[in-house]
């Protein structure tokens, strides 16, 4: 099997170009919150563009699946860890000796590097081979390694990088050093005084006594004395160091692409695991969704919203889940009910399983089933902007009919209270128009709305409520549920719009 990427199973030219753009519906569906928290304290691998490429295929994100599978096996995933964190100690030691002067101390810090990195190639391939793979992902790549490992290039790799590891730790010379100058000199085994020193004054030693030695800063960089003793000491030994020189002139570029890009592409996979094992720890569910690009049956039970549950489990409090389904000719799901009740949350959560599930993700769900889309499109409100000079209703309508010219039989299309700036007239006769066209392109969709009217549109149709508390319809249960709408949303709103609950009513009339 044939070893490509670990995230794609071919690469293509349009998988060659990663999407360096955030979509425009992230912000929408608060999936740019998502993401930032994902790929936290990872900047070095720069892991969104993998983030914000869709798959197009129902073959690669079962390729991920397999993979993700594969590293819920905690050896694995430790052992991955610690090639990764052998790969960062190699860069952070080639960007050191990019930065460093003198020539020699440059040679050694990018040997160091080699050795570490042909330490880690070979515990990974060791460590790959004690683990039971099943992903075809991981089988091509050990045996992509194998074969790496074996090779003359690799081998001679190592080899060299053994010897002269061994040659200079044999480099010894002595300093004779007399007024301001410092000869360099080979060692001819001159005696060592050092011990007979230390016995001679045993016996006056008394105890633990006060330390007066001087400790000395050490740092990294040599200074220009340490630098001109070892370019002596390299004139003594040529037979090692002009090896050195042309060692790292051959292999400036000793790192295999394939494994320098297998190094940053599975932190996709450890950054969402890490990621969702926070979401675990609190019992709640994540599931492989079955995808398919035909069926419209559609759905996900205990699903949540992940950038507002990292927030509730950040500051302690507790996070509801919510079911859906769409079967037979279902397609559009209308979410009425009161305001704050959760409908909002419902929407993104929607478009959040979907958009994780098409980038092969396991996604928040006890079990899910969801439908691999062509595109996104959202529409939520945002604040009227003054250079465009267009009013809410006139920018509302432009927003709707650029999506729906986009928009295909395959496409999501999410859209929340749409139409709130006109008349209820006004409101329920443009969202019938909007409703039609969206029937006509078969397109799966979430509506939020105060409308009730819109919930029974069509067979294609399925109402869902946010719930209240019976015995107290003040509060939120923030649960979502397929129930004809009940006609109070829309008159609650208005009622809060002008302060005339019974709440604001007490108040107006206390004071």
């Amino acid at each position: 099997m044939t070893f490509n990427s670990i995230l794609f199973k071919k690469i293509d030219s349009t998988i060659k170009k990663e999407t360096l753009e955030t979509p425009v519906f992230f912000v929408d569906l608060n999936l740019d919150q998502i993401i930032e928290a994902i790929t936290a304290g990872k900047q070095e691998y720069n892991l969104k563009p993998f983030f914000y490429t869709p798959l197009r295929d129902i073959d690669t994100i079962s390729y991920r699946h397999e993979i993700m599978q594969d590293l819920e096996n905690r050896i694995l995933f430790g052992n991955i860890e610690s090639f990764a964190q052998k790969m960062r100690t190699m860069r952070e030691h080639l960007a050191r000796s990019d930065k460093l002067y003198y020539k020699y101390q440059k040679e050694g810090w990018f040997l160091d590097a080699v050795e570490i990195y042909c330490s880690a190639v070979n515990e990974m391939v060791h460590d790959l081979f004690l683990v039971d793979l099943k992903s075809r992902g991981f089988l091509s790549f050990r045996e992509y390694l194998k074969e790496y490992t074996g090779s003359d290039r690799f081998t001679s790799l190592l080899a060299e990088t053994k010897k002269l590891k061994s040659d200079l730790s044999e480099i010894k010379y002595s300093l004779l050093i007399k007024d301001n100058s410092v000869k360099v000199r080979k060692y001819e085994s001159e005696t060592d005084y050092s011990v007979d020193v230390e016995e001679t004054f045993a016996k006056f030693k008394q105890g633990a006594v006060k330390n007066y030695r001087i400790d000395f800063h050490e740092s990294q960089d040599m200074n220009h004395i340490e630098a001109q003793i070892l370019d002596l000491a390299a004139k003594l030994y040529p037979d090692v160091f002009l090896p050195l020189d042309e060692y790292c002139t051959k292999n400036s570029s000793y790192i295999d692409e394939t494994i320098g890009s297998f190094d940053r592409e599975i932190q996709f996979y450890i950054s969402y695991l890490n990621f969702a094992a926070i979401f675990k720890r609190e019992r709640l569910k994540f599931c492989y969704p079955v995808i398919s690009n035909k069926s419209k049956e559609i759905y996900d039970y205990e699903g949540f919203d992940l950038a507002l549950a990292y927030n509730l489990i950040t500051e302690g409090s507790s996070v509801i889940c919510n079911d859906f389904y769409l079967k037979d000719k279902e397609r559009i799901i209308v979410v009425t009910g009161p305001n704050q009740g959760g409908k909002t949350t419902f929407a993104r959560t929607f478009g959040q399983l979907h958009y994780l599930a098409g980038i092969g993700c396991p996604v928040p769900g006890r079990e899910a089933q969801l439908f691999l889309y062509d595109g996104i499109f959202t529409h939520f409100e945002k604040e009227e902007n003054i250079k465009n000079l267009r009013g809410k209703l006139e920018d509302d309508l432009v927003r709707i009919y650029d999506i729906l010219n986009s928009a295909a039989s395959d496409s999501i299309i999410i859209m929340n209270e749409i139409f709130t700036s006109t008349t209820l007239k006004d409101a329920i006769f443009l969202s019938k128009k909007v409703m039609e066209r969206i029937i006509q392109l078969d397109s799966l969709c979430v509506l939020v709305t105060f409308l009730d009217e819109l919930s029974s549109f069509s067979e294609k149709t399925v109402s869902m409520v946010s719930m209240v508390v019976p015995e107290n319809p003040a509060v939120r249960t923030y649960k979502i549920v397929r129930n004809p709408a009940d006609g109070l949303a829309y008159a609650l709103s208005i009622a809060e719009k002008y302060r005339l609950t019974y709440d604001h009513l007490k108040k107006r009339i206390k004071s």
